[in-house]
């Protein structure tokens, strides 16, 4: 998917964890890994104001796109068919 979710770089320099964010959010930490593992298909602005008002940041810095076939692959290669050099 081209849209990356980057609450684990959020949460890194909040020194904050998983379990504590999504108390302050209200979220379950269960939905809370779906969204920051990025298998989440949907999410409520509500919960998108949520998470930038705890870590203090702007949506840009949770979410941001990606072309298709741009994100290496599990094990660092690039998509078969991509521009490996």
């Amino acid at each position: 998917m081209p849209i990356v979710v980057d609450i684990d770089v959020m949460l890194a320099k909040r020194k904050m964890s998983v379990g504590e964010l999504a108390e302050r959010v209200g979220i379950t930490p269960a939905n809370l890994a779906v969204l920051k593992n990025g298998r989440a298909k949907a999410v409520r602005f509500t919960t998108l104001a949520a998470l930038c008002d705890v870590l203090d940041c702007q949506p840009g810095d949770l979410l941001r796109w990606e072309p298709e076939g741009t994100r290496p692959q599990a094990g660092g290669r690039p998509p078969a068919g991509g521009d490996a050099e």
